[in-house]
C-alpha cells in the first residue's frame, strides 16, 4: 500500500515537470538580448573605446593593444548582467587623413545603448581596426547624450592609450561640464600602458565626475577591471539628487532628508533650508573637490542659522596642503516641546575660500555634496552638551564625587605612611 502511494506521487510529479516545461517560457540563449523587467529604472553602461592609430603597437602580452581590447571586449560582452543596457561608442575608428578638423569629429556609436544582443554586439567590434585620432572630448560629449533619460544608474567607461589629440578642447572641462549637467554621470578611465601625461589627463576626467583610473598593461587586467565595472553599474547605492543652492537663505530650496549634489564657484556662499520637527536632530555634511589646481590657502564653511540669522551652530576646515576633498559636518538637536510644536526651519550655509592660478579655469565650479540627516534627538536641553557622558549631569556629577574621593583617599594614605615613617 506504501509503495503504490510512493508510485502515485512520483508519477504526479512527475507530469507536473512535464507540464511546466512545456507551458514555462524557455530561458534567453546567450545570443538573444536580455531584457530589463522596468527600460525605466535599467542601469546604463557605455564603454568608449580609442581605436586611433597608436592602438597598433604590441606591448600588451606580446600582442597589439587593439588585439588585446576586442579580446577583453568579448569576455565583458558575455558578462554582462541582466538587465543592464550596454553600447559602445569608438573615437578614431574611421578617417585616416591628417586634416585635423575632421578627424576632432570621428567618433560613431557602434552598438547602441540597450538590451546585449552578444553576437551583434562582437562582430560590431570584430570590424575595428586601428585608424586616426584622439577626439576624447567630443567622445565624452556624445556619449553623454547616448545616456540620457531613465532612472538608473549611469556609467562611462573610457578605454585609451593616449591623451587627446584635438585642443583647445579640454576632455576634464567636458567631464566637469558633464557632471554639472547633473544627469549623475559616473566616467571610469582606463589607461593602456599610460605615458605621464595621459595618466594625469585621464585621473582628471575621473575624479570630475566621481570615478576611478586605472592603468593596465595585461589583457587580463583589462578585462578584469571594465567586467567590475559594468556590474558596479547595478549597484544603485545612495542616488544624489541635484540641487541648486541660493544666494540667500529666503530662496533657498528645501531639502529633506538624503544626498544632494551642486556646483559652487570659487569663493562663494549657497544656502539651503531644512525643517527640523522637535525631537528630531539635524545632521549636516558637506564636501567640496577641488577638482583642479588651486591655491595652498583653503577652506570649507558649513554653517546653520536660524530664519532670523542668529547661528545656531557651525564648522569649518582649513588646510595649506594639496588634498582632493575638503569636508565639514555639523549637528544640531531640536528638543521636544508640547505637543503640536511646529517644524523648525534651520537655513544652511555652505561656503568655501577656495582660489586658484590665473591660467586655471574656474567654470562650471567645485563639485559639491551635501548630506542631510534626521534622526531621533535627545529629549531633554541639557542632553545637548554631553554627547558621550550620558543623559544630564548624574554621570558628570558621579565623575566629580569620585574624583573628590580619591582625592581625599590618596591624601589620608600619603600623610598614615608620612606617621608611620615617624614613629619607626
Amino acid at each position: 500500500m506504501i509503495f503504490r502511494k510512493l508510485l502515485t506521487a512520483g508519477a504526479a510529479g512527475g507530469l507536473f515537470a512535464v507540464l511546466a516545461c512545456g507551458l514555462l517560457p524557455a530561458p534567453a540563449s546567450a545570443d538573444e538580448p536580455t531584457p530589463s523587467a522596468d527600460p525605466q529604472a535599467a542601469p546604463k553602461v557605455e564603454l568608449v573605446l580609442d581605436v586611433s592609430g597608436s592602438m597598433r603597437a604590441r606591448d600588451i602580452d606580446g600582442q597589439s593593444r587593439m588585439s588585446a581590447a576586442k579580446q577583453a571586449f568579448d569576455d565583458v560582452l558575455d558578462s554582462v548582467p541582466q538587465g543592464v543596457q550596454l553600447g559602445i561608442r569608438t573615437l578614431g575608428a574611421d578617417y585616416r587623413g591628417n586634416n585635423r578638423r575632421t578627424g576632432c569629429k570621428d567618433t560613431r556609436l557602434l552598438y547602441p545603448v540597450g538590451n546585449v544582443d552578444r553576437t551583434e554586439a562582437k562582430t560590431a567590434v570584430a570590424t575595428l581596426a586601428p585608424t586616426g585620432w584622439t577626439p576624447i572630448g567630443p567622445a565624452l560629449q556624445q556619449a553623454a547624450n547616448d545616456l540620457k533619460g531613465g532612472d538608473g544608474t549611469r556609467r562611462l567607461v573610457l578605454i585609451t592609450d593616449g591623451e587627446d589629440t584635438c585642443a583647445p578642447l579640454n576632455p576634464c572641462d567636458v567631464a566637469r561640464d558633464i557632471a554639472a549637467g547633473g544627469i549623475h554621470l559616473v566616467i571610469d578611465t582606463l589607461g593602456l600602458v599610460p605615458d605621464v601625461s595621459t595618466r594625469n589627463q585621464l585621473s582628471c576626467i575621473a575624479a570630475a565626475t566621481g570615478g576611478t583610473y586605472t592603468a593596465v598593461a595585461h589583457r587580463q587586467q583589462l578585462t578584469s577591471k571594465v567586467e567590475q565595472l559594468v556590474h558596479r553599474s547595478t549597484d544603485p547605492g545612495v542616488q544624489p539628487v541635484a540641487t541648486k543652492g541660493a544666494a540667500d537663505c529666503a530662496d533657498a530650496p528645501m531639502l529633506r532628508q538624503g544626498l544632494y549634489t551642486d556646483r559652487e564657484m570659487f569663493s562663494e556662499n549657497r544656502w539651503y533650508r531644512v525643517e527640523v520637527p522637535a525631537g528630531q536632530e539635524l545632521r549636516a555634511a558637506v564636501s567640496v573637490a577641488d577638482d583642479r589646481t588651486i591655491n595652498a590657502d583653503y577652506g570649507v564653511l558649513l554653517r546653520g542659522v536660524t530664519l532670523h540669522g542668529r547661528e545656531i551652530v557651525r564648522d569649518d576646515e582649513a588646510g595649506t596642503g594639496r588634498t582632493d576633498v575638503v569636508s565639514a559636518g555639523i549637528r544640531y538637536p531640536k528638543p521636544k516641546g508640547e505637543s503640536g510644536t511646529p517644524p523648525e526651519t534651520v537655513c544652511l550655509q555652505v561656503g568655501n575660500s577656495f582660489s586658484a592660478p590665473a591660467s586655471v579655469k574656474t567654470a562650471p565650479g567645485l563639485p559639491v555634496e551635501l548630506s542631510v540627516d534626521l534622526v531621533h534627538g535627545p529629549d531633554q536641553p541639557s542632553d545637548v552638551a554631553f554627547y558621550g557622558l550620558g543623559r544630564g549631569w548624574w554621570l558628570l556629577g558621579a565623575l566629580a564625587a569620585a574624583g573628590v574621593v580619591a582625592g581625599l583617599l590618596t591624601g589620608w594614605i600619603a600623610r598614615w605612611n608620612l606617621n608611620s615613617g615617624r614613629t619607626r
